[in-house]
């Protein structure tokens, strides 16, 4: 929870700032569906034998309230990770709170925050199973408008991710970190 801390700080920054932006750009209808996707790298940290580098896949719908304030929703493939004692794989669906600040026409900042529910099938040393958990997740990144609907960004996102192997052990849970960075689109309707 104190990782949360400076997104929950930006957020209330980001929020108070968006005061800043002038009234003609508050009174633009900017709400609307968006869809989007992106790919990316992934660096799994973990104490155990699941460290390890992959490809990340996402897809991505939200609604815009309004230029400031979204609402998302995401599927995610983490794909992979581990090795020959240890490895997983793990899918999920997220949803999250998005905030935005305009900085000029074509560029914006984002923070977002929220909750992971993930499947996480692994194999530990010959033992398989699968696992159910959620999770904490927070986020930044930038967008750039390519035309008045299409952007493309790059963003940052941190999830708090634990394995739960129950039938390995009565005490086996993986404390693990995936760190996504990536790039995407976003179309907006």
């Amino acid at each position: 929870m104190k990782k949360f801390i400076p997104v929950i700080a930006g957020s209330i920054a980001l929020a108070s700032l968006s005061g800043a932006v002038k009234a003609e750009d508050m009174t633009e209808n900017n709400s609307g569906l968006y869809v989007g996707g992106n790919y990316g790298y992934l660096k799994v940290d973990s104490d155990d034998d699941f460290d390890d580098n992959n490809d990340v896949l996402q897809g991505i719908v939200g609604y815009r309230f309004n230029s400031f304030m979204a609402l998302e929703g995401s599927y995610i493939d983490f794909g992979k990770y581990g090795g020959s004692a240890a490895s997983a794989s793990t899918t999920g669906y997220t949803a999250a709170l998005k905030g935005t600040l305009p900085i000029t026409q074509t560029t914006e900042l984002f923070v977002k925050a929220g909750q992971l529910w993930h499947e996480t099938d692994y194999n530990v040393a010959s033992i398989k199973g699968s696992s159910d958990d959620r999770s904490l997740f927070a986020g930044a990144g930038i967008n750039f408008n390519v035309t008045e609907n299409l952007l493309v960004n790059a963003q940052y996102t941190w999830y708090d991710v634990d394995l739960d192997a129950d039938n390995v052990s009565s005490d086996s849970k993986f404390e693990t970190d995936f760190n996504q960075a990536s790039v995407g689109a976003e179309y907006r309707f």
